[in-house]
């Protein structure tokens, strides 16, 4: 998977032409959430607060 981005220790990453909706990867540790792009909602997974 395509990693766009590595900060405080979270990674983000992003595939071409994934399953609907527009989304990244959002990886924190043992941690993984799917973030929607448009309006930044967890819709799979968490991460802590």
């Amino acid at each position: 998977m395509p990693e766009i981005c590595r900060f405080y220790g979270i990674v983000i990453k992003m595939f071409y032409a994934d399953h609907p909706p527009p989304h990244f990867h959002a990886e924190y540790g043992e941690h993984e959430a799917l973030v929607t792009i448009p309006d930044a909602v967890v819709f799979a997974g968490s991460l802590p607060k």
